[in-house]
C-alpha cells in the first residue's frame, strides 16, 4: 500500500504572524496600562502565561512591535538565539544558556544611552536554565529605565517565586471551538479537520498545527482503531508506536487515547513514563509501546 504523504502547511513565526484570535482582555489591559503611562507608570515587566499553542508568543511580538516598531530591533531570547560559552549559536539545546542572557544584556548596555523605549521578549521563560533564570532575576531587581519585559510562560508553576513576584501576571486562556475553528480556515483553509481534532486540542491551535503538520491526527485515529480491534497484534501496535516515536510533539495523544477509553488511572503512570521516555535517553518507540500496551490491556 502507497504511504499517505502528510500535507504541508505554512505556520509563520510568531515574529511574522499579524493573525491574532481571541485574548482581547489581555490586549486591553496592556493598552489601558500603555496608553496611560505619563500618568501611571507601566508595570515593566509582563507575564503572559498559559497553554501551548493559544498564542502567547503572537500577542508578545505583536505588543513588542506596537512599542518598539521594527522588529528586528528589539532584544529577543529564545531557543534560536540560543548561545554557548563561546558566544556560537547552539539552537539544539533544550535549555536558554545563561551566555544567551548575559548577551542580550551587554547589547543593552550598549544601547542605553537612547531615550526610546526598549523591549525584552523572552520566548519563553520555562526554557531558561537555571542560571540563566537567576540572571534575568537579578536583571528585574532594577528593570533598566524605559525598557518593558514581555516573559512567554508556558507553565507558571516552573517559574522562581521571587521572578514571578517581580511581574504583572496575565493569565492567558485555551481558545474557544469557534476560535480555533477561525485559525484552522485562516492557516489550514483545506485541511480536514475533525471535531475529534478540536476537541482533543483542549484550547491550543498549536496542537492542531502539530497534528496536522506531523499527521498526527491520522496515527491517533489508526491508534484508537487497532485498540478497538480484537485481532490486533502486539505487532501492529508497535508499528504504532514507531510512528510516533520520532515526534516528541505527539507523545501528548497516548494520554489523549487514554481519556478516549476511559482509563483515568493509567493517567499517572502513563504521564511519568513520557517524561522518562523525554529525559532519559531509551529509545522512545519502546517506551511508547509499553504504555500502549498498559491501555490495551485495560480494554
Amino acid at each position: 500500500m502507497a504511504k499517505k504523504s502528510v500535507p504541508v502547511f505554512d505556520f509563520p513565526h510568531p515574529m511574522d504572524n499579524d493573525t491574532l484570535i481571541g485574548h482581547m482582555g489581555t490586549v486591553k489591559n496592556f493598552m489601558n496600562a500603555w496608553n496611560n503611562r505619563d500618568n501611571h507608570p507601566i508595570h515593566p515587566v509582563w507575564m503572559l502565561t498559559g497553554p501551548r499553542g493559544i498564542g502567547k508568543a503572537t500577542l508578545a511580538y505583536k505588543l513588542a512591535r506596537m512599542v518598539y516598531g521594527n522588529v528586528g530591533d528589539f532584544f529577543i531570547i529564545d531557543q534560536s538565539r540560543n548561545l554557548d560559552k563561546d558566544g556560537k549559536l547552539k539552537p539544539d539545546s533544550k535549555e536558554i544558556s545563561v551566555y544567551t542572557v548575559r548577551a542580550m544584556i551587554d547589547k543593552m548596555q550598549l544601547s542605553a544611552m537612547s531615550d526610546s523605549w526598549r523591549v525584552v521578549l523572552i520566548d519563553s521563560l520555562d526554557e531558561l536554565n537555571k542560571a540563566a533564570s537567576n540572571a534575568i532575576l537579578k536583571l528585574l531587581e532594577e528593570p533598566p529605565a524605559k525598557t518593558l519585559f514581555l516573559l512567554v510562560v508556558h507553565q507558571l508553576a516552573n517559574v522562581l517565586p521571587t521572578l514571578r513576584s517581580r511581574a504583572r501576571v496575565e493569565k492567558m486562556h485555551p481558545l474557544s471551538v469557534s476560535e480555533l475553528r477561525d485559525l484552522c480556515v485562516r492557516f489550514m483553509p483545506d485541511a480536514d479537520v475533525s471535531p475529534e481534532i478540536i476537541k482533543l486540542a483542549n484550547g491550543s491551535f498549536g496542537k492542531i498545527a502539530d497534528m496536522k503538520r506531523s499527521g498526527g491526527d491520522v496515527i491517533y485515529d489508526e491508534l484508537i482503531e487497532t485498540l478497538k480491534n480484537n485481532s490486533a497484534t502486539s505487532s501492529d501496535l508497535m508499528m504504532i508506536a514507531k510512528k510516533i516515536a520520532p515526534a516528541p510533539e505527539l507523545y501528548s495523544i497516548l494520554l489523549d487515547t487514554i481519556a478516549y477509553f476511559g482509563l483515568a488511572d493509567l493517567y499517572p503512570n502513563a504521564t511519568k513514563a513520557i517524561a522518562d521516555i523525554n529525559a532519559v535517553h531509551l529509545e522512545p518507540e519502546v517506551g511508547i509501546f509499553k504504555i500502549i500496551m498498559d491501555v490495551k490491556k485495560c480494554l
